[in-house]
């Protein structure tokens, strides 16, 4: 049966048992505080932010859940991070066991990268590269943590926020829905946080490349340049994060219900956490429901946009919103083919970029269409926009509505992380069972558009 399936098919199918084992874990009496059975929508939901690497909750994680359920959430968004296939593989390779053809391609459709070549050795490089971002944001926090909580606690609460933020997850247990908006002017946390977040969401395949390079540079002085991804993904993830940390501090800099009261670092800090944390991790250092309706309509594009491929971040991806651009410059001078960097983008990644931001807006307005037709009095536009953008995102970020959804409203953002976790390309070939028949080619005829 499951040799029937695609690569692709068999990625989702992998993270859907994730979310069902993960559900029915957390339904039971012993994952909760109070010893009591979770409802199931709570419990699948639950599932699916962490799978999901979303953060939206509606139960408060510190609080709510035991540490077992701690212990199943954690699991769920490491798993969920780097997803099935990649760590089944991980096991693989250091057991010696041989990886099949169908294993690597199983393994390229689940680390969303491009080439096939030398993909085991880049599943080697991103098991020691989570090894050490997670443990030296672990041991960080931890110490930082240490001047508030018992030594067990603080070693708790770095590993599951270390865990967290770099799988860009936006989970905390620090208990009341607050998130880190008590240690706002905190360098230490605020600096390890988001320093997790953009490793995390910058894409293993740009941290490969550039080790690669650093390698090479030292054994054989040779200077490689790096591909045209890893420059257009590092580029968009500069680009973005200093355009937001420039926007949030001056639509917000005088702002009561956030920045106001904050001395000058405070500020900075902020500004710069809520430009990285929409790419995607969720978590928060100001009020987000206090936020101005500016920022929060900025926070959705930051959120639209997302992290890079290969990563643990969600979004459209830099890359895609990079090639969109290109292609409308093009249209606009009329110059064909499209080019950045000397390069030239194959047609074939156009159109796949093109569908990918179309059929997430496609997504994202059927989410909250339906939310608004079931809350539509209860909610705003822009807080529903909001939630199912970052749902769909997988960031995390809310304006506070979260745990107010209807069950129907809540089953809508499950489906709205799902989808936007497996990625809308994805989705739409997980439903491809044969072939597409080769069409005849007709005659060119002009249209009028605009």
């Amino acid at each position: 049966m499951f040799k029937k399936l695609t690569p692709v098919q068999l990625v989702v199918l992998s993270f859907m048992t994730v979310i069902i084992t993960g559900a029915i874990l957390l339904m039971l009496p012993f994952s909760s505080t109070s010893n009591k059975f979770t409802d199931p929508i709570t419990a699948i939901f639950t599932a699916t932010s962490a799978t999901c690497v979303t953060g939206l909750v509606v139960v408060d994680t510190g609080t709510h859940w035991s540490l077992f359920g701690q212990i199943v959430i954690l699991l769920l968004i490491q798993i969920g991070g780097l997803g099935y296939m990649t760590i089944s593989t991980f096991f693989l390779i250091f057991s010696n066991r041989r990886i099949t053809l169908r294993q690597r391609f199983m393994l390229k459709e689940g680390l969303n990268v491009y080439k096939l070549t030398g993909i085991i050795s880049f599943a080697r490089t991103i098991f020691f590269t989570v090894l050490f971002f997670e443990g030296l944001g672990a041991f960080a926090l931890s110490l930082r943590f240490l001047r508030n909580f018992a030594p067990i606690k603080s070693a708790w609460m770095g590993i599951f926020h270390s865990i967290s933020a770099f799988c860009n997850s936006g989970f905390d247990i620090t208990g009341g829905f607050k998130s880190f908006t008590g240690y706002v002017n905190d360098l230490t946390l605020n600096l390890t946080i988001m320093t997790l977040i953009i490793f995390g969401g910058i894409g293993f395949y740009v941290i490969w490349e550039i080790l690669n390079k650093i390698k090479d540079r030292f054994t054989s002085g040779e200077r490689k340049k790096l591909s045209l991804h890893s420059k257009l993904a590092l580029r968009i993830t500069a680009m973005l994060i200093i355009t937001g940390a420039i926007v949030i501090f001056l639509i917000e800099w005088n702002n009561p219900g956030t920045m106001a009261s904050l001395p000058l670092r405070g500020k900075i800090l902020s500004s710069f956490f809520h430009s990285i944390t929409p790419r995607t991790a969720g978590f928060n250092t100001l009020n987000t429901s206090m936020m101005n309706p500016a920022t929060l309509l900025f926070t959705i594009f930051l959120m639209f946009i997302g992290g890079s491929p290969g990563g643990t971040a969600g979004g459209i991806k830099t890359t895609t919103f990079a090639v969109v651009i290109f292609l409308l410059f093009s249209a606009f001078k009329e110059k064909t083919p499209i080019t950045s960097n000397g390069r030239t983008i194959k047609l074939s990644i156009v159109r796949r970029a093109v569908f990918i931001m179309g059929f997430a807006i496609f997504i994202i307005l059927v989410s909250t269409f339906s939310i608004l037709i079931a809350q539509g009095q209860k909610f705003s536009l822009l807080q529903v926009l909001f939630e199912v953008t970052s749902a769909f995102g997988t960031v995390g970020l809310t304006t506070g509505i979260t745990r107010e959804l209807s069950s129907f409203s809540r089953i809508v953002i499950i489906a709205t992380m799902f989808i936007g976790r497996i990625g809308p390309l994805s989705f739409i070939l997980s439903f491809a069972t044969r072939k597409e028949k080769i069409h005849p080619e007709y005659p060119e005829e002009e249209v009028a558009v605009g």
